[in-house]
């Protein structure tokens, strides 16, 4: 498994700038919450305490508010413009906690959430066992954690039409389900269950899937992006190596979908068996 680094202030920054322009935009993300919260429908749970974890302009929020009527809702997001939208959500006595905060140094009390949804803001995770580690630290006994993220299909024809152009990374990476799968095992949560589909959307040209990807703040966080401004010759470059891809009138751009949920167990580990000596270093520090 490949070290992923993302740099965080820009993936923030990215994100701040695309808040107003956000929702208009975010087509897939909107369908892949709903496919999300439908499994809900399955799972016995009454939650008092729900959070929404990179909850963008909380339009998963909204839907979390009028399924558990009763429970208290935490939306959080590192982009504090994000959450200027989620503030309007709900209704005048009861609306959302909203946290701006880093979801791998949760800003919550142990033993605190009892259901955990986030859906496409796992692979923006710098260290993902360290976020796995920190959901469950928050996580009640018997708690759940349901989450999508991005497969490593994503997004394959824009990467592919760049690397034919250059060697820098133009492409975030996203992490495989397997890989997933065993950071969560490895965690120390009960019964994870990981499953796939993949999801394409297509476009007249590639510029208005370059417009989409700017409009919902989801820019190349890499830290070993090309620094600097993409010359025009290149971009038509890459302009010409994605037509290899048109059929029908249309290119496509296939995103790999990853569904998982695990359960908290009952008898959780200490936070200090289960949390990296580092980690809990790094925390006495701040």
């Amino acid at each position: 498994m490949s070290e992923i680094l993302i740099d965080k202030e820009r993936a923030r920054s990215s994100f701040s700038r695309a808040a107003d322009s956000y929702d208009e935009a975010a087509v897939l993300q909107r369908e892949v919450s709903r496919r999300m919260l439908e499994r809900l429908d399955l799972v016995t749970l009454e939650p008092g305490a729900v959070l929404d974890l990179g909850c963008g302009t909380g339009e998963q929020t909204q839907q979390l508010l009028q399924r558990y009527s009763k429970a208290a809702i935490h939306s959080l997001d590192f982009a504090l413009p994000m959450l200027a939208h989620v503030r309007n959500k709900g209704r005048w006595l009861r609306r959302p906690r909203c946290i701006c905060g880093d979801m791998e140094q949760l800003p919550l009390a142990n033993n605190s959430i009892d259901l955990i949804c986030s859906s496409l803001a796992f692979q923006w995770a710098s260290d993902p066992a360290s976020l796995y580690q920190e959901c469950l630290r928050v996580l009640r006994p018997g708690g759940l954690l349901m989450f999508t993220t991005f497969g490593p299909d994503t997004l394959q024809e824009l990467r592919a039409a760049w690397a034919a152009v250059d060697n820098h990374a133009h492409v975030s990476p996203f992490m495989d389900m397997h890989d997933l799968g065993d950071i969560l095992i490895n965690s120390g949560y009960a019964a994870p269950v990981m499953d796939v589909e993949r999801i394409t959307l297509t476009y007249g040209r590639v510029d208005d899937l370059m417009r989409d990807l700017k409009s919902i703040g989801a820019r190349n966080a890499t830290t070993q992006r090309q620094r600097g401004l993409t010359g025009k010759s290149r971009m038509q470059a890459m302009r010409d190596a994605y037509e290899s891809f048109r059929r029908d009138g249309v290119l496509p751009a296939s995103y790999e979908v990853v569904y998982g949920h695990a359960w908290a167990p009952e008898k959780k580990m200490s936070i200090a068996a289960s949390v990296p000596l580092e980690m809990l270093n790094r925390r006495k520090e701040d």
